[in-house]
């Protein structure tokens, strides 16, 4: 790491491929032809779906041919035409390669998020489920050996039954894990809404432990029709449609009351930038304020709960500190270098943190760029 960084950078959204080989070298012999049917079982449901449904992403890093796509006259449909200097670094899965790719661009710490979503098929295990969940995580807890001061990896915690997830959250945290994701929308797993009591358990024992819920933004199978009906080869109509839809489930965080039960839960908002939130946040309000609309299971305005209790990432939004200041909470916003997607801001972070932070307060800065994350994720 060098010494003669004169700013600490921590990225709150960075991320690392696991493939199904790695978490297996974790879970015994015994699992492996369950777990790989519940693998087959997965894919098979994407097969089905149109290309535009699909995680192109976790398609390719278990060496499946891209699917079907019908492309534009004259455009590639191949997702993989994106130019970016990260995209494709070894750095993706070797955590070595990882940190150094840090200190090229001046990252002090990485909160780091697996491009496979294991609620996905873990609950498609019929013997074994419990100890894959384990390996799973066992397969992400050794990405982070490298240096678990600098990469900070957030370990996934299935849904589906409550008492193993209250284990895994307590095991985890036991082990020094600072950092847990759950699925975005439980509906997709065909389970009830966050607000439901069934999850009350999990809730407690989260804000027992004290970490951070990271939700962090993608597929989300309530766009398939948008997706199935853009016209455009990297489904450019689509995508920015995703982190709109995060509106969906900050409202059932907020407005179905679960911060106002579980009031010392962190939430985090992983890549959905900012600008949008601060015009839906005013206009919840406005709801209650003006338009008479009753949210019974919360007491406070529903930017009360907001401000306490949910936190959000972006990487390179021109009016980030703007907005954070006039609706959002200085405290409630950070940055993020995206490593490796195509956005990323990698290896020329500074230089673009400079150009968005021109101008900016210094403290309001050192937040931002370090001071959030660095609370949230006791880094």
């Amino acid at each position: 790491m060098n010494t003669e960084m004169v700013e600490r950078l921590i990225s709150s959204d960075d991320h690392a491929d696991m493939s199904h080989k790695k978490v297996k070298e974790h879970l015994a012999a015994k699992y492996h032809s369950d777990y790989d049917s519940a693998v087959a079982d997965f894919d098979g449901s994407i097969g089905r779906m149109s290309s535009s449904q699909a995680n192109q992403r976790w398609r390719e890093q278990q060496g499946l041919p891209p699917a079907d796509q019908t492309p534009v006259k004259g455009q590639h449909a191949d997702r993989r035409v994106w130019k970016s200097p990260a995209f494709g670094r070894a750095g993706h899965r070797d955590p070595r390669e990882r940190l150094k790719d840090m200190d090229t661009d001046g990252v002090e710490a990485s909160v780091t998020w697996c491009e496979v979503s294991a609620f996905r098929y873990l609950y498609k295990i019929k013997n074994g489920w419990k100890e894959a969940t384990r390996a799973f995580n066992g397969a992400l807890a050794e990405f982070a050996s490298a240096d678990p001061k600098r990469l900070v990896i957030s370990y996934q915690i299935p849904i589906h039954d409550i008492d193993i997830a209250v284990d895994e959250v307590t095991r985890i945290a036991d082990a020094g894990g600072k950092s847990l994701q759950l699925p975005v929308f439980p509906t997709e797993l065909g389970l009830p809404d966050y607000w439901d009591v069934r999850y009350d358990p999990l809730w407690s024992a989260i804000q027992e432990v004290g970490l951070p819920i990271g939700c962090h933004v993608g597929m989300n199978t309530a766009l398939d029709d948008i997706a199935r009906r853009d016209p455009t080869p990297q489904k450019g109509i689509f995508v920015p449609c995703v982190p709109l839809s995060s509106a969906e489930a900050l409202g059932m965080w907020i407005m179905g009351g679960v911060f106002a039960r579980f009031p010392q839960l962190k939430v985090v908002f992983v890549e959905p930038g900012l600008a949008w939130v601060a015009w839906w946040l005013y206009n919840v309000d406005d709801f209650v304020l003006r338009q008479g609309y009753e949210f019974p299971a919360i007491e406070e305005l529903p930017s009360h709960y907001f401000h306490r209790n949910v936190f959000l990432t972006f990487i390179d939004e021109p009016n980030a500190v703007r907005d954070a200041n006039e609706r959002l909470g200085i405290e409630n916003v950070m940055w993020s270098s995206d490593y490796p997607h195509p956005v990323s801001s990698w290896p020329n972070s500074r230089a673009i943190i400079d150009r968005m932070f021109r101008g900016v307060d210094e403290q309001d800065r050192r937040l931002v760029l370090s001071g959030n994350a660095a609370r949230i994720w006791n880094i």
